[in-house]
């Protein structure tokens, strides 16, 4: 396999080259691959990209789609040396809390649309996200399902041979969630060899999934906030161990997952609470907070907390000199993340947002094989000292649940108020690599699925009660459901 790698640079671009690039509009202005993300209070940012740079990005919107009266640009249009795109982001701000807004990508080609702006943090009106992890593209570079193409709402069409059975049910259901979260693995693109079409052209086999994956996903994510953090697919052209060297620029060190997602996510929002300390801890998590890797947003009663469980910590898989052989990072100065974690997770006033929920990769906890030790070792203390109530991981391809549990034994009190947190696994959205099975069972699991496609939704009933579900995405149908009871008569939860 390390000679075919080695061979790629010559074989680049020659006759034999089958990378399936979607085809470029004629107006390269045009916006595609279109995501909203949740940067601030009051404040969404809007990103695409184009097929040419942009001198000044802007959108126009407003509460009414016959009057976008209001106009937000930026100078950021940016791109890497083996992209065939620009991403443009533009921040808007001042937005009325949780009203729905109509907005226009400026170009000769674009259209309408509109997005729910952000609870204010303490809005106690119940509503859900949805959890989207491991999901990579569908067709001729990665898997086919056939599916019902319908769709609800003013979802628009996606191309009926790019269906994707995950996507189809967000589209479906696009009314019934407010965002979505998605901590790591996208597209697949460093999966690229798999596909014989792709062996003599990888470095263009690597950006098509990347455009074509977007492509598919962006009648979502250009609706709801879609959260991003990174997984180890998104770290290098390929993830054979030792062989990032041996990548093109541009195709290594998450350089794609950075330049899309680096200035459209939030860094930490400053704190609402009375008490001082906490608007001192949520400014200092504010400095060390280092988007798109790790960073924190509120939303009505949930304070969630985005983790990089790939570097950036002691023998993090992904960095130099880890298990994974991808040599990447760091991105922070040395105890960064962990440092940023315990301010973040210390200004959290239960009077504000008595939910506090974290995402990241990968899992410790996880039924069929070994989690991430390294990972366990560097975060779990931090989780329970500060009273997570829900933890969401991804990177085993299927959907887990598993009874509150620390220090790998399960919490007495179950989910009637346990001081340990709930850990989920939301990792079988769907990919290339396909499902993974279940494997052995541990005593604290209460539900395992590897069947079909499946994805996690969470709903935030009250200040007191958290329900999740997992769903099959190809009808929709509820595979597990539990509620999570936490008294939460702590203000600020040490323990």
């Amino acid at each position: 396999m390390k000679i075919i790698f080695a061979l790629l640079p010559a074989l680049a671009g020659s006759a034999f080259a089958t990378a399936s690039y979607p085809p470029k509009p004629a107006d390269l202005t045009t916006p595609v691959q279109q995501r909203i993300a949740i940067n601030g209070p009051n404040a969404v940012s809007i990103g695409w990209n184009t097929y040419q740079k942009l001198d000044r990005p802007c959108v126009e919107y407003g509460t009414s789609s016959d009057a976008l009266t209001l106009e937000a640009c930026s100078s950021l249009s940016t791109t890497y040396a083996t992209s065939r795109t620009y991403s443009n982001t533009v921040l808007v701000t001042g937005l009325t809390p949780a009203t729905t807004y109509y907005y226009k990508i400026v170009s000769t080609n674009s259209s309408i649309e509109h997005f729910f702006s952000p609870r204010v943090a303490g809005d106690q009106t119940p509503f859900a996200m949805n959890a989207v992890i491991d999901m990579g593209v569908y067709g001729a570079d990665g898997y086919t399902i056939g599916m019902d193409e319908r769709k609800r709402d003013t979802i628009p069409l996606v191309d009926p041979s790019l269906n994707h059975t995950t996507i189809n049910q967000l589209a479906n259901t696009i009314n019934d969630y407010e965002f979505i979260v998605h901590p790591g693995d996208f597209a697949y693109a460093d999966d690229w060899y798999l596909k014989p079409k792709n062996l003599l052209d990888g470095e263009n086999a690597f950006q098509a999934i990347l455009e074509n994956f977007y492509s598919q996903l962006s009648p979502i994510a250009g609706r709801k906030a879609y959260m991003a953090s990174p997984g180890n697919h998104e770290a290098a052209c390929q993830e054979i161990p030792h062989t990032t060297g041996l990548c093109p620029a541009g195709q290594k060190n998450f350089t794609d997952f950075m330049t899309r997602f680096g200035d459209t996510l939030s860094t930490a929002f400053p704190s609402t609470s009375p008490v001082e300390a906490a608007k001192v801890n949520a400014n200092k998590a504010r400095l060390l907070s280092k988007p798109p890797f790790w960073y924190s947003f509120e939303y009505g009663m949930v304070h969630f907390t985005m983790i990089n469980t790939e570097t950036d910590f002691d023998d993090a898989p992904d960095g130099p000199g880890g298990s994974a052989g991808l040599d990447s990072g760091p991105f922070g100065v040395p105890n960064q993340q962990i440092e940023f974690l315990e301010a973040d997770f210390a200004s959290v006033d239960r009077t504000v947002t008595p939910w506090l929920i974290i995402g990241g990769h990968r899992p410790w906890y996880t039924t069929g094989g070994s989690g991430c030790d390294p990972c366990q070792a560097a975060f779990e203390p931090l989780l329970y000292k500060y009273g997570v109530d829900l933890a969401i991981f991804g990177h085993v391809h299927n959907s887990q649940r598993f009874q509150p549990v620390y220090n790998n034994s399960a919490d007495p009190n179950g989910l009637k108020d346990p001081k340990a947190p709930m850990y989920i696994v939301a990792g079988g959205a769907g990919n290339i690599e396909g499902l993974s099975a279940v494997g052995s069972n541990l005593s604290y699991n209460a539900f395992a699925y590897a069947d079909d496609f499946s994805y996690a939704k969470i709903s935030i009933l009250n200040a007191n009660n958290l329900q999740v579900d997992f769903i099959k995405s190809a009808t929709g149908e509820d595979l597990d459901t539990s509620v999570l009871y936490k008294s939460h008569t702590e203000q600020f939860v040490v323990q």
